[in-house]
């Protein structure tokens, strides 16, 4: 599955990475890193993470499902602030 993080929305509140910790994890208070593909065993955390975003700023496309790539700064958000 492939993960979008909508950069200019991302607010840094990290309910993503409570809920998909092999996903998404924060660098610092505000900095966002995410895995931008994700495998099919995701997506039930997936969902909840996508559901609980408060400014919906994430967006997955379960068309694509391949291996997870480690969460390794490929994918960067420099949250806002809350």
């Amino acid at each position: 599955m492939r993960v979008v993080v909508d950069l200019n929305r991302c607010q840094g509140y990290a309910q993503c990475a409570f809920l998909a910790p092999d996903v998404f994890r924060m660098h610092g208070e505000e900095a966002l890193l995410y895995a931008p593909r994700a495998g099919a065993e995701q997506r039930e955390r997936l969902a909840r993470a996508v559901a609980a975003c408060p400014v919906q700023a994430i967006l997955v496309d379960a068309g694509d499902e391949e291996r997870s790539a480690p969460v390794d700064g490929e994918g960067t958000a420099g949250g806002g602030g809350r």
